[in-house]
């Protein structure tokens, strides 16, 4: 059977405050060296899965570099390959993607050229190592019309997910989209499908606007229960989404504990990115570097624990970061402290910046008081921090602020710049 995994890649992610202002969510940089949307392009290749569709939408200039023409992750195909799917305006009310299913509606003739059997949809913002094989050898086995794939999670999380009921089989038999009543189970949907490509043609074209088919959630999945065969298949690995602010910096660190059931060296499982050429990480002779991700051409002459550094970051004799995540090409200046910050790419920090200062972690960003409450300060892309600089904890600032944008020597906790 001929399989076609469409990958939803489209999302805002207005959670990750700052981080993806100037990005779509799954063009985020993650553990060093990776944009997230990797870890769901690898999956696909390491389980033999060729014709990928990756659905765009918001901000996707940056996710269209990254991606290229699929040549890291062997996808410059003359037959197969990936194909960057974006909205556009056409005679046939084509418009914005209005949801998961409606985005999927409307590149159908995708699918249909490429005379696919069954459809893998995928979301391109989650961080897990998957083997697809085992799903559609679940979809099979049933001889299913859809299958669904599930996990258990926390109780007190499952107002973030669909949440399912199935019989001893395995079979859907209800379906709860992010209940707020935590009384229907902990199996959550993955936001992994496979459908069989002439049910799921025949089911996304029944949508009227009375019961539009917009997400496959809320009306899609809901709808087919009572109509086809539906089942579920669990997956019992390592899989986050790094949604939040707070997940993103968990997940970060989480890798550097050698216990983790994830493991980013696993050479049967590759994790694929787009790079460049960059020197041999440097490590000067003053340089303490205690549990740590340094990335190609990183120079450390400072003090460096806990933390991930992606490629090019400098650290300066004096400098200590603890506890952060710093993206690309940052300059961190004589003396400063970076202490639990996630530092976006090309940031300047000048020499005695201390950024997330202060033992007070409660007082939330009085802007985005939902997304930075945790003690976490964020720097957005581009921004110059003027030498000197004390910043609190869950502070926001955004991308491309210099020097006139600061009116003091001191921000205290919960400010935005």
């Amino acid at each position: 059977m001929r399989v076609v995994a469409m990958i939803m890649a489209g999302g805002e992610g207005t959670r990750l405050s700052v981080l993806s202002e100037k990005r779509a969510k799954p063009s985020v940089p993650f553990a060093g060296k990776y944009r997230i949307i990797d870890f769901t392009l690898s999956n696909c290749v390491n389980s033999g899965i060729f014709d990928v569709g990756v659905l765009t939408q918001y901000r996707p200039h940056s996710l269209n570099d990254h991606i290229g023409i699929g040549k890291p992750w062997d996808l410059d195909r003359a037959r197969g390959g990936v194909r960057l799917l974006q909205p556009y305006q056409g005679r046939n009310e084509q418009s914005w993607y209005r949801g998961t299913s409606d985005a999927i509606y409307q590149n159908l003739n995708f699918i249909t050229e490429c005379r696919a059997d069954l459809v893998l949809i995928l979301s391109g913002d989650h961080i897990y190592k998957m083997d697809y094989n085992a799903i559609l050898e679940t979809h099979r086995r049933h001889r299913a019309d859809l299958t669904v794939g599930v996990m258990d999670v926390p109780l007190e999380e499952t107002d973030r997910f669909g949440i399912m009921t199935v019989d001893e089989e395995g079979c859907i038999v209800e379906f709860s989209e992010k209940p707020k009543d935590r009384d229907k189970g902990t199996l959550a949907s993955m936001g992994i499908y496979v459908f069989n490509a002439d049910v799921l043609i025949s089911r996304l074209s029944e949508g009227q606007e009375n019961q539009p088919r917009i997400d496959f959630g809320k009306n899609v999945i809901p709808a087919m229960l009572a109509e086809d065969r539906v089942y579920a298949h669990r997956f019992d690995g390592y899989w986050v989404d790094v949604g939040t602010i707070q997940s993103y910096w968990e997940t970060s660190l989480q890798l550097l504990d050698p216990a983790l059931d994830f493991d980013l060296y696993d050479l049967d499982w590759l994790i694929r990115t787009r790079s460049e050429e960059r020197p041999p990480a440097k490590i000067g002779p003053q340089a303490q570097v205690n549990q740590a991700i340094i990335c190609n051409g990183c120079t450390i002459r400072g003090t460096v624990e806990r933390s991930v550094l992606s490629p090019g970051v400098y650290v300066s004799p004096g400098a200590i970061v603890r506890d952060s995540v710093v993206m690309n090409d940052t300059w961190i200046g004589p003396g400063a402290v970076l202490d639990r910050v996630i530092v976006d790419k090309q940031v300047v920090v000048g020499a005695g910046v201390h950024l997330g200062s202060g033992d007070d972690l409660t007082v939330p960003n009085r802007a985005q008081p939902d997304k930075i409450n945790t003690g976490i300060t964020v720097v957005g892309k581009s921004s110059h921090i003027p030498p000197g600089t004390i910043v609190g904890r869950n502070v926001v600032i955004n991308a491309d602020r210099d020097e006139a944008h600061f009116p003091g020597r001191e921000v205290a906790s919960g400010e935005t710049i």
